[in-house]
């Protein structure tokens, strides 16, 4: 038994502490804050978050908490037209094994933490920052602000995009800032007229803008997501926002779309931040692991599938002593490298190639999404829903 530390408490590091014990090793998960909890409003998950979720044994504590989406339905946001819709129902599920789905972000994390809570091979420690590591032949230190070193034979860090353990092991720098404003509000769904209460993910596109809103909690909730490309250059994270800026923000919108959007109170925005790809997330005995390792723009709704199946692919490999966990961690990059790579920079083209132009480009756009079927479009995201391994990549040449 080796005893696995894991800087960051998020989804990423639970499900790497569910699947480290799982091989009969010990975790530690070492989370900065006090409590253990999340924060944010609605997350996707595709059929390949369940794979992984399955594998991790809390699949139905999740669909038991989940809306199961009916489409992706994509419209123009300033004529109010409907472009394309992706059906979600039989003929997917039957392709990709599993159903799409969305869950308020607490929903997915909960049965999680359940499951470390019930495991006798993880503890959870609040209140343990790592800010750094140490390393020798025998095993790794977690450094923490406080000054203390947690001793254990690897170190995985989930510790998401301003991760400490990247830093000390790529050394890159800050995100990249991408330049956009995403504004998120959170409402009940009785306020919301019933003609509007749609059982899908629905995006509106706009020139430089777009608005998507589904239904969360078990529909008793609408989450509301507005984006503007506004060229913002400083971090933001989670600051209140008078909604009166927010509707002035998304100018052209269309009736319906505007509709929604007056619904939205108490804004908060983010400007969204990633990373490029790096080859190489392992230094000996420590791995990076998924917003550390690689992380991505919402725009392809895989940001926390991708986390899940790192966990999943990571904890498979590690039976075996300390010893080859380097040589095994390895691996793992290898296998993960071009897949989560891929789904970065697609989660960037979606932005701009799908989501905000405007013009000629938007006429474009619609031309081509109208134009295909409904088995093209599954044949579109047949690389990462129906994933079955969690190596499959799109080529990117």
């Amino acid at each position: 038994m080796t005893t696995v530390l894991i800087a960051g408490g998020g989804v990423g590091g639970l499900a790497a502490a569910i699947a480290v014990a799982g091989q009969g090793h010990r975790a530690v998960v070492l989370e900065r804050r006090e409590e253990f909890t999340e924060m944010g409003a609605g997350i996707q998950i595709a059929p390949n978050g369940f794979r992984a979720l399955d594998r991790l044994g809390v699949g139905d504590e999740v669909r038991a908490l989940a809306v199961y989406i009916e489409e992706l339905r994509f419209m123009d946001g300033t004529t109010g037209e409907r472009v394309a819709g992706m059906p979600l129902t039989e003929r997917y599920r039957a392709r990709f094994g599993n159903p799409y789905a969305v869950v308020q972000r607490m929903d997915l994390y909960g049965p999680l933490l359940a499951a470390c809570r019930e495991s006798a091979w993880i503890e959870l420690r609040g209140g343990g920052h790592v800010v750094g590591y140490e390393q020798d032949a025998d095993g790794v230190s977690a450094v923490l602000a406080s000054g203390e070193r947690v001793r254990g034979g690897a170190l995985i860090g989930a510790d998401g995009i301003r991760s400490a353990v990247r830093a000390r092991l790529v050394g890159d720098g800050d995100p990249r800032v991408s330049g956009h404003t995403i504004y998120r509000s959170v409402i009940p769904m009785d306020r919301v007229p019933e003609d509007l209460r749609w059982n899908t993910v629905t995006l509106w596109a706009g020139p430089g803008w777009h608005f998507v809103h589904y239904p969360i909690g078990g529909g008793r909730f609408l989450n509301l997501a507005a984006t503007r490309d506004d060229g913002a250059r400083h971090v933001v994270t989670g600051r209140p926002v008078p909604r009166e800026r927010v509707l002035g923000e998304f100018p052209g919108l269309g009736d319906t779309a505007a509709r929604l959007l007056r619904l939205g109170e108490e804004w908060r925005e983010w400007v969204l931040c990633d990373r490029d790809p790096v080859d190489d997330w392992t230094d000996g005995r420590v791995v990076l692991l998924g917003d550390a390792a690689h992380p991505m723009l919402q725009y392809a709704a895989q940001g926390a599938c991708m986390a899940l199946e790192d966990a999943v692919l990571l904890g498979e490999l590690l039976d075996c002593g300390a010893d080859e966990f380097p040589q095994r961690f390895e691996k793992y990059n290898a296998l993960r490298r071009a897949r989560t790579a891929a789904a970065q920079i697609v989660a960037r083209e979606m932005g701009r190639v799908l989501y905000h132009p405007a013009g000629h480009g938007a006429l474009a756009r619609n031309r081509m999404l109208t134009a295909l079927s409904d088995d093209e479009l599954h044949d579109k995201v047949s690389w990462l829903h129906g994933a079955r391994d969690f190596v499959e990549a799109l080529p990117l040449s």
